[in-house]
């Protein structure tokens, strides 16, 4: 071991180094995630024919970058569709214990339809004009269809929805609902139209 001329002892390189893989993840993880934070909102401002050149730009890294992530656009929108199905078990979790179910219920569809509609690339995903979707996050997909099953069932319990549809069905409602959207491009009056009129459908009536 050296020592200085000072006294002090000279640390061997492997040790001056020992942080440096540490701190190389910690990059890599915040490249991730600026990537996929960009990809998200690229996509669904203009659909999954936008240019990887687009989201590197504005994820601030290099394509290079991108591409030691996600070799294929496809695996990264399929990255950007798990997080964000993530996001939404997470969200209809927080729900089950609102004090309304009824209320948590359509609040979660509509809010679920809403987003769904602004943006471009899930309309195109759901449609699967442009990308197979069987391929794309089927375990996080079926946590999603859990938890909305989770959803309904308290809200059919309180007296708010009715009890004569399932879960599968509220999901195809809600696929069905935004292609219809998709044709409505535009037209924001028309969208909230149609997503009163879903949940006006959905709701329990008197006997």
């Amino acid at each position: 071991m050296n020592s200085h001329q000072d006294g002090s002892v000279a640390q061997p390189d492997s040790l001056v180094n020992a942080d440096r893989p540490k701190s190389l993840r910690v990059d890599a993880q915040r490249n991730r995630a600026r990537i996929l934070d960009a990809a998200h909102a690229v996509f669904a401002a203009e659909g999954l024919s936008v240019r990887i050149e687009e989201i590197a730009r504005h994820a601030g890294v290099g394509i290079g970058t991108v591409y030691r992530n996600f070799p294929t656009k496809e695996l990264l929108f399929e990255a950007v569709i798990h997080r964000y199905q993530q996001k939404l078990v997470e969200e209809a979790e927080s729900l089950l214990d609102f004090d309304d179910p009824g209320e948590a219920f359509f609040q979660y569809i509509s809010r679920v339809i809403e987003e769904g509609a602004a943006n471009k690339a899930l309309t195109a995903a759901v449609s699967g004009t442009e990308i197979d979707m069987k391929a794309v996050a089927t375990g996080i997909s079926d946590q999603l269809l859990d938890v909305l099953s989770k959803l309904l069932e308290c809200a059919q319990q309180s007296g708010s929805v009715r009890a004569d549809i399932g879960a599968e069905q509220v999901k195809a409602l809600i696929v069905g609902t935004l292609l219809a959207m998709e044709q409505s491009a535009g037209q924001a009056d028309r969208s909230v139209v149609i997503v009163s009129v879903i949940c006006d459908g959905l709701r329990a009536r008197p006997d």
